[in-house]
C-alpha cells in the first residue's frame, strides 16, 4: 500500500512541475518576442541610416562632379582661343 501511495505522490508532484515548465516556457516565449521586436526596430533604424548615408554620398559625388568639370571646360575655352 505504501508503494502505491508513493506513486500517487510522484504523479501529484509531476503536475506542478509541468505547470511550472509551461509557465517558464511562456515567459521565455514572451522574452523572445520582445527581443525580436527590439531587433526589428534596430534593423529598421540601421536601414534608414544606410539609406541616408547612400543619399549623402550621392550628393557629395554630384557636388564634386561640377568642380571636376570646371577645369575641363576652361581647357575647352583655351583650345577655342
Amino acid at each position: 500500500m505504501s508503494g502505491s501511495q508513493n506513486g500517487d505522490t510522484g504523479d501529484a508532484h509531476a503536475e506542478p512541475d509541468f505547470a511550472q515548465a509551461f509557465k517558464d516556457l511562456a515567459r521565455g516565449e514572451q522574452a523572445a518576442a520582445a527581443l525580436e521586436n527590439h531587433l526589428d526596430s534596430l534593423e529598421k533604424k540601421i536601414e534608414e541610416l544606410l539609406a541616408k548615408a547612400d543619399e549623402d554620398e550621392r550628393k557629395l559625388k554630384a557636388q564634386s562632379k561640377p568642380s571636376n568639370e570646371t577645369p575641363s571646360s576652361s581647357d575647352a575655352t583655351k583650345g577655342a582661343a
